[in-house]
């Protein structure tokens, strides 16, 4: 699911729920009946201005908006998740998908360089064949 068609789902949602016509909202937004049908239905990405303008004709903080946008989307993305494989472990350092031998944070670890003091010059760094 895209962003912009969770913000259009809500914004039905909204429109819908308190019983307005998509006629209504338009002229009350000062935005074309057939454009905020096609935001409504995410085909197109509205402004941040045009948003904040159709939050105002329907009566919702536009913050209130995004964040039932972004709830919706989050739920989406956890039922992908859940229906491949999902995510295990806390830390980035843990994280692995589900199925896999082991989290990538018990790979041996990679020598770096020491990191040169001010005013020396490096000294060169044996290569360890791998």
């Amino acid at each position: 699911m895209l962003m912009r068609e969770a913000i259009g789902s809500s914004l039905r949602r909204v429109r819908t729920a308190r019983r307005r016509t998509l006629r209504e909202v338009s002229r009350r937004a000062r935005v074309s009946l057939g454009y905020l049908s096609e935001v409504e239905r995410g085909r197109k990405e509205a402004s941040s201005e045009l948003l904040a303008s159709i939050c105002e004709a329907l009566d919702i903080a536009l913050p209130e908006l995004l964040t039932e946008a972004a709830q919706e989307l989050a739920t989406a993305a956890l039922e992908v998740v859940g229906r491949s494989r999902r995510p295990v472990g806390l830390r980035h350092t843990d994280l692995r998908l589900a199925g896999e031998a082991e989290p990538l944070s018990t790979a041996a670890p990679v020598a770096m360089p020491p990191v040169p003091q001010p005013g020396t010059r490096p000294q060169p760094v044996a290569r360890v064949a791998a």
